[in-house]
């Protein structure tokens, strides 16, 4: 449990540590509507993660009883983190220092509760960097011979982390009210500036540990 907790943990930290589900969850608060598209967001975003890694659970379940391949895991780390720096490369070398911000982020503003879980969904179950680091922990904790509690605790583990920085300015909203929101526009200011870089950085970093650890399982 504590070798594949430490796998986990560092993929589900990759996905918090991600600015660009950070910046539309900060944006919401200042909607019509703040609190319930905020909370919608979150919901959106917690479904999308954990569907994702639950799959690729069931998946890896599936691989290691048709064939239970000694090496399957390993290789598929290395793929996935071979990957994983060759969009952390080219999201290094092909950013754009403008700051301007997206098209559908600046529709945001007009986002109902309903578009806001959507958009929650979309950022998470179909956002390939997400996706790609749910695969990983799914099929790592699905190739492990572990028992349902356990690989139910690892995921869990896994989506909560994950959802971390998303829920992190609902929270404070929810508390604090209009006080955060001067302090969250800054937060979200600087990420809009620096977003490319800091997942470039993150996802080389996971990329590579990723391929360490399917090395040393070879």
């Amino acid at each position: 449990m504590g070798d594949r907790m430490a796998e986990v943990v560092p993929l589900a930290l990759a996905v918090a540590l991600s600015p660009f589900p950070i910046i539309p969850a900060i944006l919401l608060l200042f909607t019509q509507k703040p609190r319930a598209a905020g909370f919608s967001f979150l919901s959106g975003w917690v479904i999308g993660v954990l569907g994702s890694t639950l799959l690729f659970v069931l998946l890896a379940a599936l691989i290691e009883l048709a064939d239970e391949p000694p090496t399957w895991a390993s290789w598929t780390r290395i793929g996935l983190g071979v990957v994983l720096i060759a969009v952390g490369l080219r999201q290094a070398f092909t950013r754009s220092d403008s700051g301007e911000t997206p098209a559908w982020m600046a529709s945001i503003d007009s986002l109902e509760p309903a578009g806001a879980v959507r958009l929650g969904l979309i950022l998470s179950a179909a956002n390939p960097k997400v996706l790609l680091l749910a695969a990983a922990a799914g099929l790592t904790v699905g190739s492990e011979q572990a028992g349902l509690g356990q690989s139910a605790v690892a995921v869990l583990v896994f989506t909560v982390i994950a959802s971390i920085t998303v829920a992190l300015p609902v929270l404070l909203f929810t508390f604090f009210g209009q006080n955060i929101l001067g302090p969250l526009g800054k937060v979200r200011s600087w990420l809009e500036r620096h977003n490319a870089i800091v997942m470039a950085v993150v996802i080389l970093a996971i990329g590579a540990l990723l391929i360490a650890k399917g090395l040393s399982g070879l």
